[in-house]
């Protein structure tokens, strides 16, 4: 019996080996079939079905100037305009001639009818919009002669242009400042504008010098081009982010005085004395009872909590050291995050708006920082108060922090962490947490002396309630007052006509941004990662994941909470960053929603740079290279511009007043990057998917309505029934539109089949896993059941030749893509491809589609070519009133062109 096991467990493996190999073959096969090189020209300007070039104004700017009618949207001779756009930076402002002419046309081909001239001031960038020999303070003449006729053949295309002001200038003693400008990050050199008047001239010298320049090639300047739709002041800054930030608090003290004064001119304003101002906001610390029951370890570890994870390798205890009572943690090996070996404190009851302030002794063996919190002590492990950085020497410190409370809860925890940052020893003594109201004037704080002191971030929860009001709206106001002033200059000073955008609403305020012209938003999904050096091209990663699988966190919900009713909204940066596997689904789902939010604007980020004829995709965000980005701008156009989706019937808006910005603030709830929005005011996530939703800004006081109830998932379709996101199936979402003119579904579509009007689509399986994106539009404007030409777009994976995807923590492969073939597997974690980016020709996958039409008529399906025009044609059998065809890798193209004769 023995035997006869082991001979039928021998065949058994003998099999299961056979049925691998045949599996693997099979899989091979089939990979080796769905990939092919697709290279879309970066000058192609042909006419065919792909080109939407006659849809734009020729020039544009040819009705005038673009302006913001009575409903708060965007409008240029009378009628309503909406943008499809991509961002153009650094160097890449200023092509030759020969490439400023085929970009322009190219552009225009694919729907795009603006170009935002981002990062023209780029330190880092050889050839920018400043001579060097003069610092930045003088204009560079061969840049800005190639700007000129690259914005005249853009215009000549009917592509607008939004002109960015400051974006990445470095400012150094050559500009006539002082040189303790030098030694602050250019980034950061951005918020001093807000406060030191030296630097806000510079802002306003360089605004004077470009858009009172004249373009010979069009004979205009450009504060008075009307095919110059928009001018931003900044990009993503603001004083309050930046406080926020910690970027205030990093300042020379040369800075810093600055603002501390215009501080005390303020206070003065307000108090007129420190008398009254003492008054207003309280005497000396008072503090509470001691939170912790074991806060100095004299039993042992009881009641606290030592955490080491994830390979993370450290030992720890509570050791004597000279008498004291210490904890000690031996960190041997670091995780693969730096909070995989913390400790904590558990069971600790807070309540919304309390602080607490900690005191503890810490000392490293080596320079190291920790951070400090209390957190929620269960899932989902979130901050319930401000996060400290403290950094710990080899010198014994006694360490002072306040904690505001944002949220209440019954089981928070104080949490130091950040440990795993470092391969040292850690030692901790003599904790206490107790809960106070925070201090008022300082020793020899004077209004009249103008001593008081700015506030801190670090230090912020040690003021007074009323303090740390005052200074949030202090920052609101300097941070309204310098938008205000940029856009009167503009305006007045300068007669710039085109629209004024001050900053992006996450990193400015609704209630300031919407007193300018416009108020605009970016986004990423998955935005790359540097867990070292910031920008690292070796030491990076990006999460592969699909946005599709997330209905209620995703982009659409962070830009919808920001919109401002009554003003244009645009989103003037997004995308789904490579290596994602899944970023076909970038654009095509942006348009969707911003069609059913009734936006104005989106903006991919970035069209690339030179070579410009790579064949390949150069990195996280170029699309001009990326063939399955730049096809779905076609579907995304129709679903946008041409307005296929229509926007959803019911309005839900959201009271914030400039009051409520500030207490969000003051009390803890805001961060750098996520400052005020529907969001924090209670929201369903939910509400975006159905209805349109809006902030209400400004000073009228009074409760925001009551909104209308969400169904509760996991199916959430639009009031207007055509945009439908559902996750009926999990883990395998897809997000339908089911429109006259236009249909698609993107995401997990596979081996499922969807009826859409006159349309059924049945994708077979894909390489990831059923996930693609299919669409089928009209191309003259008819609804599907009367229209003559139909185009078919169908995209998946993509990928360069050579390119290795990889765990980042663990290296193992996830893709590696070859000439003839891809291996893939799943994995939806931190994946990188640094130094494997891989060479041309990029590889895309061909869909396999069944597609049936009812459309009363004779059907010619052409598969197109990678200018759109026809290179093979495409069986057509009829099964009763539907013409029926499928495309699939065979033909080696994403789109296809359907004619129906009738």
């Amino acid at each position: 019996m023995r035997k006869r096991a082991s001979a039928v467990a021998l065949l058994l493996i003998v099999l299961a080996a056979a049925v691998y190999w045949w599996n693997a073959t099979r899989v091979e096969e089939r990979e080796r079939k769905v990939m092919f090189a697709f290279y879309l020209p970066w000058d192609d300007s042909s006419e065919t079905v792909t080109s939407f070039a006659n849809r734009l104004h020729k020039p544009a700017g040819k009705y005038g100037h673009v302006y913001v009618g009575p409903d708060g949207h965007l409008y240029v001779g009378g009628e309503r305009i909406k943008f499809l756009g991509v961002n153009i930076c650094g160097s890449a402002a200023f092509p030759s001639k020969r490439e400023a002419e085929g970009i322009a046309a190219r552009l225009a081909k694919f729907g795009v009818n603006i170009v935002r001239f981002h990062h023209m001031d780029a330190p880092w960038e050889g050839f920018n919009i400043f001579d060097k020999r003069y610092g930045t303070r003088k204009l560079n003449e061969a840049a800005l002669e190639r700007l000129d006729y690259f914005i005249a053949k853009l215009k000549e295309s009917g592509v607008y242009v939004d002109l960015n002001l400051l974006v990445s200038r470095r400012l150094t003693a050559a500009d006539g400042l002082p040189s303790e400008i030098e030694q602050i990050d250019w980034k950061d050199q951005q918020v001093l504008g807000f406060f030191v008047d030296a630097v806000r001239d510079l802002h306003k010298e360089y605004a004077r010098q470009l858009l009172l320049h004249r373009n010979p090639y069009t004979n205009t300047t450009y504060a008075e081009e009307p095919a110059v739709a928009f001018v931003e002041i900044v990009n993503e800054q603001g004083l309050i982010h930046s406080w926020l930030g910690g970027v205030v608090d990093r300042l020379p003290d040369t800075f810093k005085g600055e603002l501390k004064a215009k501080w005390n001119a303020w206070l003065r304003d307000r108090y007129s004395s420190t008398e009254k101002l003492e008054e207003a906001w309280g005497g000396p610390t008072r503090l509470g009872e001691e939170v912790l029951a074991n806060p100095s370890f004299e039993r042992g570890l009881e009641g606290w909590v030592v955490e080491v994870h994830d390979g993370a390798q450290a030992s720890y205890g509570v050791v004597s050291e000279n008498g004291t009572r210490t904890l000690r943690v031996r960190v041997v090996k670091r995780g693969t995050a730096n909070w995989h070996v913390q400790f904590n404190y558990p069971r600790i009851r807070v309540r919304e708006g309390e602080t607490y302030l900690v005191r503890f002794a810490a000392r490293a063996e080596s320079e190291a920082y920790i951070t400090v919190c209390i957190l929620q002590a269960h899932e989902p492990w979130s901050a319930l108060s401000n996060v400290v950085t403290l950094k710990l020497t080899p010198e014994w410190k006694v360490y002072e922090v306040a904690l505001g409370v944002s949220a209440s809860d019954d089981n928070a925890r104080l949490d130091i962490s950040n440990l795993g940052a470092l391969e040292t020893t850690y030692y901790f003594a003599n904790f206490s947490m107790k809960i106070f109201q925070g201090s008022g004037l300082k020793e020899g704080e004077s209004l009249e002396a103008g001593t008081v002191e700015t506030l801190s971030l670090s230090e912020f929860f040690s003021r007074s309630p009323q303090a740390r009001r005052d200074w949030i709206e202090f920052l609101w106001e300097l941070e309204r007052d310098y938008f205000l002033d940029m856009y009167r200059f503009l305006k007045e000073e300068l007669g710039v006509k085109a629209l004024v955008i001050g900053t992006i609403v996450g990193c400015s305020t609704p209630n300031i941004m919407a007193q300018l012209d416009v108020v605009d938003a970016h986004a990423y999904w998955q935005h790359p990662a540097f867990p070292g050096t910031p920008w690292d091209p070796q030491n990076w990663y990006v999460v592969n994941e699909p946005m599709i699988n997330h209905p209620l966190d995703g982009t659409i919900q962070w830009i919808a909470s920001r919109r401002v009713l009554g003003k244009p909204y645009t989103v003037s940066e997004y995308n789904h960053p490579a290596p994602n596997m899944y970023d076909a689904e970038a654009f095509p789902i942006l348009a969707a929603y911003a069609s059913l939010q009734d936006w104005d604007a989106i903006f991919a980020f970035d069209y690339g740079s030179s070579p410009r004829d790579a064949r390949r995709i150069r990195g996280y965000f170029d699309i001009d290279q990326h063939p399955t980005k730049m096809a779905s701008l076609l579907l995304a156009h129709n679903i946008f511009i041409r307005g296929d989706v229509e926007p959803a019937r019911t309005l839900v808006t959201y009271r914030l007043n400039p009051e409520n910005e500030v207490e969000l603030v003051a009390s803890g709830k805001i961060r750098a990057w996520d400052l005020a929005g529907a969001h924090h005011l209670g929201w369903n996530p939910a509400t975006p998917l159905v209805h349109r939703v809006a902030l209400e800004v400004g000073a009228a006081p009074g409760a925001t309505p009551t909104p209308p109830s969400i169904p509760p998932g996991p199916i959430y379709r639009s009031d207007n029934g055509q945009v439908t996101w559902d996750c009926s199936t999990r883990d395998k979402c897809v997000v339908i539109v089911d429109t006259a003119k236009t249909v698609a579904v993107m995401g997990f579509a596979g081996n499922r089949t969807f009826e859409l009007g006159p349309v059924m689509l049945t994708l077979e399986e894909t390489l990831l896993n059923g996930f693609g994106v299919i669409g089928v539009s009209t191309v003259d404007g008819k609804s599907i059941g009367e229209s003559g030409r139909l185009l078919l777009i169908a995209l998946g994976y993509a990928a360069n030749s050579g390119m290795e995807l990889r765990e980042y923590e663990s290296g193992k492969i996830v893709a590696r893509v070859k000439q003839d073939s891809v291996e893939l597997r799943e994995f939806n974690g931190p994946v990188t491809c640094a130094g494997s980016w891989g060479s041309a020709p990029t590889l895309a996958e061909g869909l396999r589609v069944k597609v049936a039409l009812k459309v009363g008529g004779s059907v010619e399906v052409w598969a197109l070519d990678n200018t759109g025009a026809r290179k093979t044609r495409v069986p057509v059998h009829y099964e009763g009133d539907s013409a029926v065809f499928e495309v699939g890798p065979e033909y080696q193209t994403l789109w296809y062109e359907v004619i129906v004769s009738r």
